[in-house]
C-alpha cells in the first residue's frame, strides 16, 4: 500500500495532462496538499480527517474509484484530535464532485451540435410542410385526369413471355441436350444432379435429348407424363404444349 496512492494519482493526472493548480481550481484544495498527497507525506495535510477527504476528492476529479484510495488508520497519526489543527480550504461535496475540465468541454461542443442539429431538422421540416400540399395536389390531379387506371396498371405483374413454359426436375442423374424454336441450345450437354432444376424456359416449342428416363417436366404449369426407361430418350414440345417421343436418330445431339 505505502506508495501506491500517491503514484497513481499522480501517474492519472500526467497522463492526462493536467497541473496541480488546474486540480485546485476544480476542487478546491490547495496545490501543496495534493503535492503531499502525490508524495504520501501525511503529516504535511491538517489531519488524518483531511487527508481522506482531500484524496477521495482528487481521485474522484481525476475519474477513479475514490473507494480504492481510501486510507486506513495510520500509526503515525493515532493520538491526534480529530479536528483540524488549521483551517483548509475544504470544497462543499458538489464542488468536489465537479465534472472534470474536459468532460465539461465535450459537453459544450454536445450541446452546440445538438442546436445545430435541431436547428437543421426544423429548417427542413418547414421546407417539407410548404412542398407537401403542392406535390400532393399534383398526385391528385394527375390521378383525377388518369381515372386511376394508370396506378392499377402499374401495380400489375408483368405478362409472361410468349412461348410454351418448360421447367426440368432431375430425379436421378441425367444428361440432357435441350433446344428452342431455333435450335439454339438451353441446356447444351450438360448432366443435371438428382434433385436439381432448371428453368423456367419461354419458347414455341421444343425438342430434348435425355441420357435416361430421370427428369419431371412441367410444361405450362403442368405435370407432363415420361416414359420409365434407364435408357436415353427424345422428346418434342410442339406449339400447344403436347408432348411426342422423337425417334432414334432424329434427336437432338448438343457438342
Amino acid at each position: 500500500m505505502e506508495g501506491r496512492i500517491g503514484n497513481e494519482l499522480r501517474r492519472e493526472r500526467e497522463a492526462r495532462g493536467i497541473g496541480l493548480d488546474e486540480v485546485e481550481a476544480a476542487t478546491g484544495v490547495r496545490a501543496r496538499f495534493l503535492a503531499a498527497i502525490e508524495e504520501e507525506e501525511w503529516e504535511r495535510l491538517p489531519g488524518e480527517f483531511y487527508a481522506r477527504a482531500f484524496t477521495r476528492t482528487y481521485a474522484t476529479y481525476l475519474g477513479l474509484d475514490p473507494a480504492e484510495f481510501a486510507l486506513g488508520p495510520r500509526p503515525d497519526r493515532v493520538g491526534e484530535p480529530a479536528g483540524p489543527r488549521v483551517e483548509p480550504r475544504l470544497v462543499p461535496e458538489e464542488a468536489a464532485a465537479r465534472p472534470r475540465p474536459w468532460l465539461q468541454a465535450a459537453a459544450v461542443v454536445a450541446g452546440v451540435a445538438l442546436l445545430a442539429v435541431i436547428a437543421i431538422v426544423a429548417a427542413a421540416l418547414s421546407g417539407g410542410g410548404a412542398t407537401r400540399p403542392a406535390s400532393s395536389g399534383s398526385a391528385g390531379e394527375g390521378h383525377h385526369r388518369g381515372g386511376g387506371a394508370p396506378n392499377h396498371a402499374a401495380e400489375q405483374p408483368p405478362p409472361p413471355p410468349p412461348g410454351v413454359s418448360l421447367r426440368l426436375t432431375a430425379t436421378a442423374e441425367v444428361w440432357v441436350c435441350l433446344l428452342d424454336a431455333a435450335g439454339k441450345p438451353l441446356i447444351d450437354g450438360q448432366i443435371l444432379a438428382a434433385g436439381s432444376e432448371a428453368g423456367p424456359f419461354h419458347s414455341r416449342r421444343y425438342s430434348m435429348s435425355f441420357g435416361n428416363g430421370g427428369v419431371e417436366l412441367k410444361v405450362d404449369g403442368s405435370r407432363a407424363t415420361m416414359p420409365e426407361t434407364g435408357s436415353p430418350i427424345g422428346l418434342a414440345i410442339a406449339a400447344d404444349g403436347s408432348v411426342s417421343e422423337i425417334p432414334e436418330g432424329e434427336r437432338p445431339e448438343c457438342a
